[in-house]
């Protein structure tokens, strides 16, 4: 919950466009080692791209079953 509290509070401190941003109910953390920045960063920047072709809803949980992670779908979503 603190991640959440200081991610949204500074977030906040960026910018108007940021104004109004809040996390939705439910939250889930992933990392990456130093090699994978570049990467991630362009797959960030082509998002809406790629959710045309494939939902977030089914990339989380193919990701989730991808790593072995159990999961309870009444959880995921708000």
């Amino acid at each position: 919950m603190e991640v959440k509290r200081a991610t949204s509070k500074w977030l906040k401190t960026n910018g108007a466009g940021f104004a109004n941003f809040h996390w939705q109910a439910g939250y889930g953390a992933f990392s990456i080692g130093q090699s994978g920045v570049a990467e991630a960063t362009a797959y960030i920047a082509d998002q809406p791209k790629h959710h045309r072709r494939k939902s977030f809803e089914d990339e989380l949980r193919a990701l989730l079953k991808l790593y072995e992670l159990a999961f309870d779908e009444r959880y995921l979503w708000d």
